[in-house]
């Protein structure tokens, strides 16, 4: 954590420290929001102090300082007064970090939680629920949580990568992708939705992990952009294989479909470009629209539900009306984001109100 803040030596406590320099202090019995390591190394002569508690947790000195801010910090009885006495501000995580992550869209207060006084379960849930992407689709907000945090606390425990998990899901792309072409609709769907289901755990796990890369990055998120389209040509291919004449316009509602997603991305592309702010992230009933919009998660529900009743055929053609429909809908709220910008007026997320981060 501290290393991808610059950070390049770690002292172990009773190691011979530095007589010139500065010094990042931290408490071993409390877990750190990695969103503070920054904001520590960066900013001095300052005490962080643990939420509830009020008990110095961590301190960035002098090296002059560095044996005054350790007895403060090992002391059970300290205070901010304390932290005053030796010249150093005390600051909460709130103060110190920020609370909107711009890369999850969720607006979450930075942590310090003690291990001395949370049970680890509590510790790990509260990890991962902050990693959590606040505005997502509906089955990834309110369907994965619970499964995805026991299987992300599994692979933590095995040693599995985050890069690991990628590649599965990736095999289940394929493996859905050739099941649709062939017309194993209902099989070809339990590849699908194992593929969203790791892609929740592979990002979760590479993030309370802090074990993301520029590769795995680039895999997962390539890998999420691609696929969409080939399982909808796939699938309407596989509609070939139907026992009985399938609705007419089938190929129109497959390009409908594949043109709306490239559509849909250009349209967030373009608010993105516009107003430097992602498009779900503007009002409420944005952040709302997410949750069911014409993307992948969305889309599988609807063909799920068909394809249970068997008529795939008829899941498609709904996908395609409610690409339609989503994709005019976000159209009217570029041009209202628009309108709003011409009449002097901000246009800003009403999530940014604790400032972003990266």
């Amino acid at each position: 954590m501290f290393a991808r803040a610059g950070v390049t030596a770690i002292l172990d406590d009773g190691a011979p420290w530095p007589d010139q320099g500065r010094l990042v202090l931290l408490r071993a019995d409390h877990v750190f929001d990695d969103a503070l390591a920054r904001p520590l190394v960066e900013r001095h002569d300052m005490v962080l102090l643990a939420p509830g508690s009020g008990q110095p947790v961590a301190a960035s000195v002098p090296a002059a300082t560095a044996a005054a801010a350790r007895t403060l910090l090992t002391s059970t009885t300290a205070t901010a007064v304390d932290a005053e006495a030796l010249g150093l501000r005390a600051v909460s995580p709130e103060s110190l970090g920020v609370s909107y992550r711009k890369n999850l869209r969720n607006n979450v207060p930075p942590y310090v939680l003690s291990t001395e006084t949370m049970p680890v379960a509590a510790i790990e849930r509260h990890m991962f629920m902050a990693s959590y992407k606040g505005l997502t689709d509906i089955v990834t907000k309110y369907v994965w949580p619970a499964p995805a945090l026991v299987v992300t606390r599994w692979c933590a425990a095995l040693g599995i990568s985050p890069n690991a998990v990628t590649l599965v899901s990736f095999l289940c792309v394929v493996a859905a992708t050739l099941l649709f072409w062939f017309g194993w609709f209902l099989s070809g769907l339990l590849f699908a939705w194992a593929m969203c289901f790791l892609d929740t755990v592979d990002g979760k796990l590479a993030r309370v992990t802090l074990t993301s890369s520029k590769w795995g990055n680039v895999f997962d998120h390539g890998t999420d952009l691609v696929h969409p389209p080939f399982w909808w040509f796939a699938w309407y291919w596989g509609l070939g294989t139907l026992p009985f004449a399938s609705l007419p316009g089938m190929q129109v509602a497959m390009l409908i479909v594949i043109a709306g997603y490239i559509l849909g991305r250009v349209e967030e592309g373009i608010f993105l470009w516009a107003f430097k702010f992602e498009m779900f992230t503007w009002r409420p009933i944005d952040a709302a629209s997410r949750l069911i919009t014409a993307r992948r998660n969305p889309n599988l529900i609807i063909l799920s539900v068909f394809s249970l009743a068997g008529r795939p055929d008829v899941g498609l053609a709904a996908v395609a009306a409610w690409t339609v429909l989503c994709i005019g809908f976000h159209a009217v709220r570029i041009a209202q984001a628009f309108g709003q910008r011409w009449r002097g007026r901000p246009v800003a997320s009403y999530l940014a109100g604790s400032g972003a981060a990266a």
